[in-house]
């Protein structure tokens, strides 16, 4: 019988291991005051909010642009003629009034001395005509001569000073052909190619430019902007949500991604919409010392197109969307609840967004930890932004 006992007690059947489980339960409820624990509700959800406050807020637009220079000169032929020399290198800068081709000189030499040979014929007629025209005058007075004959002495006098007049004219016109043939820079500049070379006849009024010459010292920015988007912001400023822009600044942002270091400023709008783009024309000029800025560059232009006087700008990673697209926020309310208010975005900034309607100074928006809350439960807010509210770690209950 004992070694039968013994060995029941070593396997245990199950409704003993059942027992002995019932028995630990107990001594452990027991220990604890013989009640099992309970767990509470969960305290208030941890949030990270930013206190709202109004500040002036300058509304930008980045619109598409392309550079193009400040002057532009092509340089052409106002004579005909082949051209002997080229006097510059491709590709440098150019004084105004620099020689850049000669043109061979020997035909309009000949001619400006045949002007001057026919000016000194027209010079010698005119003092025959000058002394018989004195001398008549004086003997007309004393009948010695007819007024026919005094008459036709005065107009031979007169023709022999058109003659000379006109001979002159001729000289002068010789001497401008014969400047002509020396071309120079009619503008400083930075000058292309040639695309003509010596030994090449060139002729007045051709439409190829023997060179062009590019002002970029300073140089225009010119910008498309939607007429939709300018309708849209006259009627903002009308309304009175935004006012009208207090600069004309405008920010260059290059095609590698970089900011062009010096602002420009706007010089115009123009007032005609094109037909094919619905877009109005914008210029701007910028400094440019280093030639950074070369003519015909794709850039992106910021520019300043209004001013919120009284902006509230939200970070964006705090703002909900419904299924509609409306936008919404949670705030943290004075005695610790989360809210969502529904608000009116305007345009984005940086990486906030201006509200329009639906916040204001002062009001703790939720920025962390959305995901652990909903609207109407328990929060503990602690401001984040110290930039911003100046209460870094401070708690706001």
């Amino acid at each position: 019988m004992l070694a039968v006992s013994r060995a029941s007690f070593l396997k245990p059947s199950s409704s003993k291991v059942l027992l002995l489980l019932a028995a630990t339960s107990a001594i452990a409820l027991s220990s604890c005051g013989g009640k099992p624990q309970a767990y509470g509700p969960q305290g208030p959800s941890p949030v990270g909010v930013e206190i709202m406050h109004v500040e002036a807020t300058s509304l930008t637009t980045e619109l598409n642009g392309r550079t193009t220079s400040f002057l532009v000169s092509d340089v052409r032929p106002q004579i005909n003629g082949i051209i002997k020399t080229r006097l510059f290198t491709e590709g440098s800068l150019v004084n105004a009034g620099q020689a850049l081709y000669q043109i061979d000189p020997a035909p309009y030499q000949a001619a400006l001395s045949q002007a001057q040979g026919t000016l000194a014929n027209a010079q010698a007629a005119l003092t025959t005509a000058k002394l018989k025209g004195d001398r008549y005058k004086e003997l007309v007075t004393i009948n010695a001569v007819s007024k026919q004959s005094n008459d036709d002495a005065q107009a031979a006098l007169q023709q022999a000073q058109a003659t000379v007049q006109s001979a002159q004219a001729a000289v002068d016109a010789a001497k401008i052909n014969l400047g002509y043939t020396t071309i120079t820079a009619p503008i400083a500049g930075r000058i292309g190619k040639s695309s003509f070379t010596p030994g090449a006849l060139v002729t007045a009024g051709q439409t190829s430019a023997l060179a062009t010459i590019q002002e970029t010292d300073k140089i225009y920015v010119d910008i498309n902007r939607s007429v939709a988007d300018v309708l849209a912001m006259k009627q903002a400023i009308q309304s009175g949500q935004v006012g009208a822009a207090d600069t004309a600044d405008v920010t260059l942002i290059l095609d590698n991604g970089t900011t062009y270091p010096v602002k420009g400023q706007l010089q115009f709008s123009d007032v005609t919409v094109d037909e094919g783009t619905g877009t109005v024309d914008l210029r701007a000029i910028f400094p440019n010392p280093d030639g950074t800025l070369l003519p015909g560059m794709y850039v992106r232009a910021e520019l300043a197109t209004a001013m919120a006087s009284n902006g509230i700008l939200v970070p964006q990673a705090a703002v909900q969307r419904d299924p509609k697209g409306n936008a919404s926020v949670y705030v943290a309310t004075d005695d610790g609840k989360a809210t969502l208010e529904p608000i009116q975005l305007g345009q984005s900034i940086g990486e906030k967004w201006l509200v329009l309607s639906g916040l204001k100074a002062g009001d703790k928006v939720i920025v962390s930890g959305l995901q652990k809350i909903a609207p109407g439960a328990p929060v503990k807010a602690t401001v984040v932004d110290a930039s911003e509210s100046g209460e870094s770690g401070a708690a706001a209950q």
